[in-house]
């Protein structure tokens, strides 16, 4: 993490201390069970930047509704000025449909891929990224656990990714993860570059005295 090569993806159910120096990815938490709320995420969010300071944060994710385009761009929108305001760039994440929409890009700094697999790995997809590069804008592709899956996310041009490949066998898996990482930088696609993974660290284990979160 030290050296640039692996960041951290946090999101506010998870609660662990970020390693010193680590480049950070802030989610919000809405896939899945970890989101705690509009105010409750911001006032995380904002508590986080000023922990350990906005120059570490590659983004922040404005809160979206998973696989469903409309409502995440109604969802989202308020509150991608207020995450810029933190100092941190603005994150949209961009759902099944969302190309027929209409994408907020003046609004965002960021485009987070999301949405179904069978979407997010798609031409719909990969149009996105290669016009948010052109925008000048960063790319990352969320839910990446597999060497295709990296591939994927490097041909589309993506900058970071992130997964739980890492969260629940760091010892086995980090090794693999940097040979897959070594055999993307030696034979990159023709955009080149390899996308930074996030790993998702994995919540803190339950105690005799506190009951333990889970993402």
């Amino acid at each position: 993490m030290s050296a640039g090569l692996i960041g951290c993806m946090t999101t506010p159910a998870q609660g662990n201390r970020i390693p010193d120096g680590a480049l950070i990815g802030a989610d919000n938490g809405c896939f899945g069970k970890g989101y705690p709320g509009d105010d409750e995420w911001f006032d995380w969010l904002c508590a986080s930047v000023d922990r350990y300071g906005a120059d570490r944060f590659l983004f922040a994710v404005a809160p979206d509704v998973p696989f469903d385009a409309a409502s995440t761009l109604a969802k989202s929108l308020p509150w991608l000025a207020r995450i810029r305001e933190c100092g941190v760039p603005a994150a949209f994440a961009a759902q099944d449909g969302c190309d027929r929409i209409g994408i907020p890009w003046e609004a965002f700094d960021v485009l987070f891929i999301a949405g179904s697999t069978a979407w997010k790995t798609g031409p719909a997809a990969e149009r996105l990224a290669r016009e948010s590069k052109a925008r000048g804008k960063a790319v990352h592709m969320g839910r990446v656990n597999s060497l295709r899956r990296l591939r994927i996310a490097e041909w589309f041009g993506c900058d970071t990714a992130d997964g739980t490949y890492l969260a629940y066998g760091p010892t086995k898996n980090l090794a693999r993860l940097r040979r897959w990482l070594d055999e993307l930088r030696h034979s990159p696609s023709l955009l080149g570059g390899t996308p930074v993974p996030l790993p998702q660290m994995p919540p803190p284990r339950a105690s005799p005295k506190a009951a333990g979160r889970h993402r």
